[in-house]
């Protein structure tokens, strides 16, 4: 049996069964993009980066100073125990895929919340 995994994609890449549970991560909803289409279950927005770290990466703050803000963020973030055990339980049944706008595909909140959502499942398992 093949583990389950926490997958990233971009919301302009065409979902497919692979992806499981599909969890939209951006405070803003994606541009040109409809709801049928996205194929989203869920949209966390309140796990997303704050309308003022989001803005001031966009300004060019630096990705590592960003990564740091919003994982401070994070673990302010009083849904986050939730959303934790959420995803827990939704990787238990198969995949979750983390969905996102950015162009970037390397240094975005998506890659952030991964990594630390990873930390925080594998620390408690």
């Amino acid at each position: 049996m093949a583990t389950s995994e926490l997958k990233l994609k971009r919301v302009y890449t065409a979902c497919d069964e692979c992806d499981g549970y599909r969890i939209l991560v951006d405070r803003l909803w994606p541009r040109g993009i409809t709801k049928e289409r996205l194929h989203c279950e869920m949209w966390a927005k309140n796990i997303s980066p704050s309308q003022e770290l989001r803005k001031a990466f966009h300004g060019g703050n630096h990705f590592l100073g960003f990564k740091e803000a919003y994982v401070l963020e994070l673990e302010k973030n009083m849904e986050a125990s939730s959303f934790i055990a959420l995803c827990r339980e939704k990787l238990a049944k198969g995949n979750v895929t983390l969905v996102y706008a950015a162009k970037n595909e390397i240094c975005n909140n998506a890659v952030v919340l991964k990594e630390w959502l990873l930390e925080k499942i594998n620390k408690n398992s």
